[in-house]
């Protein structure tokens, strides 16, 4: 082994002491060309020599600068950066759309009419978000002890949203909203009426009694996301000793000092139970109420409040229309969702009645092109997409091509899939082939508007994967439902037929 090895180390030094030659070599010669240069300079005249090494420095002094400025760390902003949401216009213009495609806006409506609500009242708005069992409740009641607050030691208490006046010390009004906790059980809902309410604020407590968990740093950051005050607020102080707390806000300064408002400590006070040891040896569960120290607190909130609920009102409205615009963007994916497959039935039953039609059925499976591109046009105005006549053409003579090269397996498995249906499994031929036709157009629309809802686009390639898939692996209910049309269209026929004798 040792054998093996040496002539690697060897090798190894030899390059190395090849590159240490080189490098002092290179250093040599360096600084030989630097002696040299400034006996040159020195023999030169001085009206010479002195604007000769001016422009010298100025050179190294911007080297160096351009250096220092690549190489220094970016600044970390002071706050987070605001959403950038669409103007009050653009919303309204986008739900009046919505409502003329008989989209269900009434929440996102009376979401924007709370917003015009509170700026025509002016009052100044506090959302006090956090997980449950953080102290939210019993903070309201020290912040306004007026207020009729429930208070629990049970996690959850708080199901809806409710509001409560209160009054700082220089006089100033707020409105304190207690929300729903965050981090249930199957508390889906609650949350996002918590975090409906925290929008609607002109500033946001955070409350936590502990370092913050992964999903509190994550919703602390939403809610710092849309520029308008939030403080984090460490509360039951009482539980920790002074090392303990100032470690706490240490760590908390660290993380985020620079995307918050402020950081404070405080003690909410409320009731808490306990047990004690009664002197003939029984125990006994008490109940007490803790004092609260929220000294910090209000300071921050005077500071808040004196600029006044008009200055917080551009930084809350801009939450509530990024809110309503995200949410408006969901409706408009489920209506264009809606009018696709209403778009797909309709051409279907088209195609299938067109096929039962034929003089030829099943010579070629998509022989009404203009049906093929009448679904293919109205899918893309229904996804907001412009498509061009040369793209509709490429993209049929391409499916067309597809649908040719697996016409046998659409009707083996339509056939085959009917068998299991009584009175549909003894079709004949005719009706078989329109039926396939009709799962080809079925299959076909269903692949183009997953196409143009992910995409946005009219991809070809994507289309034909999702058609081929479609086609191979046909639901039965599917098949049911065309054998229906296709039945239904043959009895019309025979009726029309009938009534014509």
């Amino acid at each position: 082994m040792s054998h093996a090895r040496l002539p690697l180390r060897l090798i190894l030094l030899a390059i190395l002491a090849i590159a240490a030659v080189l490098a002092l070599g290179l250093v040599i010669g360096t600084l030989n060309s630097l002696l040299e240069l400034i006996e040159r300079v020195r023999a030169l005249s001085p009206w010479l020599r002195l604007p000769l090494i001016a422009l010298g420095a100025l050179l190294i002094g911007a080297f160096g600068w351009a250096l220092w400025r690549l190489a220094r760390p970016a600044r970390t902003p002071a706050r987070s950066h605001a959403l950038a949401p669409e103007s009050r216009s653009e919303v309204d213009a986008r739900l009046l759309a919505l409502r003329e495609r008989q989209a269900d806006v009434g929440a996102l409506e009376a979401e924007l009419g709370e917003l015009d609500r509170r700026r025509a009242v002016g009052d100044l708005y506090i959302a006090l978000f956090g997980e449950i069992s953080s102290g939210k409740s019993s903070l309201i009641r020290a912040l306004a002890p007026q207020a009729e607050v429930d208070v629990d030691v049970r996690g959850g208490t708080t199901r809806l949203v409710s509001h409560h006046r209160g009054s700082l010390r220089s006089g100033r009004s707020l409105v304190l909203a207690d929300v729903p906790g965050s981090g249930e059980v199957n508390g889906h809902s609650r949350e996002q009426i918590a975090r409906d309410e925290a929008l609607r604020a002109h500033a946001v407590l955070y409350l936590c009694d502990s370092d913050l968990s992964h999903s509190q740093a994550s919703e602390l950051e939403w809610l710092g996301a849309f520029g308008k005050p939030v403080l984090l607020v460490l509360n039951k102080t009482d539980w920790y000793d002074d090392a303990q707390r100032d470690a706490l806000l240490k760590r908390f300064a660290t993380r985020w000092a620079q995307r918050v408002e402020a950081i404070v400590a405080v003690s909410a006070g409320g009731s808490e139970r306990l047990e004690r040891l009664l002197p003939d040896g029984r125990r006994e569960r008490v109940e007490r109420e803790r004092p609260a120290e929220i000294e910090p607190l209000c300071d921050a909130l005077e500071r808040i409040a004196a600029r006044g609920a008009s200055a917080l009102e551009p930084a809350r409205e801009a939450a509530v229309l990024t809110e309503v615009s995200r949410r408006s963007d969901l409706v408009a994916r489920q209506t264009a969702a809606r009018e696709a497959d209403a778009s797909i039935a309709k051409y279907t039953r088209r195609a299938v009645v067109g096929a039962l039609a034929a003089v030829a059925p099943g010579t070629d499976l998509l022989i009404q092109g203009a049906l093929a591109t009448g679904l293919v046009r109205e899918l893309a105005r229904i996804h907001g997409i412009a498509v061009r006549e040369i793209d509709i053409d490429a993209l049929l003579a391409r499916i067309g091509l597809t649908i040719r090269s697996t016409s046998a397996l659409v009707l083996a498995i339509t056939g085959n899939a009917l068998k299991a249906f009584p009175g549909l499994g003894t079709l004949g031929g005719g009706m078989l082939h329109a039926i396939a036709y009709g799962l080809v157009f079925d299959s076909l629309g269903h692949a183009l508007a997953a196409t143009l809802a992910e995409r946005a686009t009219l991809d070809p390639d994507d289309i034909e994967t999702r058609l081929r898939a479609l086609l191979s692996t046909p639901p039965r209910e599917r098949i049911e439902r065309i054998a229906r049309i296709a039945v239904d269209g043959a009895r019309g026929a025979l009726a029309r037929e009938d009534s014509a004798d």
